[in-house]
């Protein structure tokens, strides 16, 4: 079963999901052990797969680190936090955590889109 670190220990997932706001993005940067990256792969492909029928849903993208570092980033993007609550609350999600390898840690935080002028648009 996956394990989770906040990204952020001063405002882990479990204060922002508390938190009205849309559309966010959730990062989540995962680690493994070496010879456990298959199996986190195909754990993260499932829950994708799940997650992509859920209200709300908008899209994600895995990224693996250069080299051979067994790091994931992972970011999806919601409509709001309370879509991407209901959907991680959701007994059937929570119960699919426990096919991760049990040397993965995940580090997930939702943020939200800023406007920074001449750069990028909220």
């Amino acid at each position: 079963m996956v394990q989770f670190k906040p990204l952020d220990p001063a405002f882990p997932i479990e204060h922002q999901l508390g938190v009205e706001a849309g559309p966010v993005v959730l990062v989540n940067l995962f680690t493994v052990d070496p010879k456990d990256q298959e199996a986190l792969v195909e754990a993260w492909r499932n829950d994708a797969l799940w997650m992509k029928k859920q209200p709300g849903y908008i899209s994600t993208q895995l990224h693996k680190a250069v080299g051979e570092s067994g790091m994931y980033f992972n970011y999806a993007v919601w409509d709001s936090v309370e879509d991407f609550r209901n959907a991680f609350a959701n007994p059937e999600f929570q119960q699919a955590l426990s096919h991760y390898p049990s040397s993965a840690v995940s580090a997930p935080h939702l943020f939200e889109k800023i406007a920074v002028p001449n750069c990028c648009t909220a």
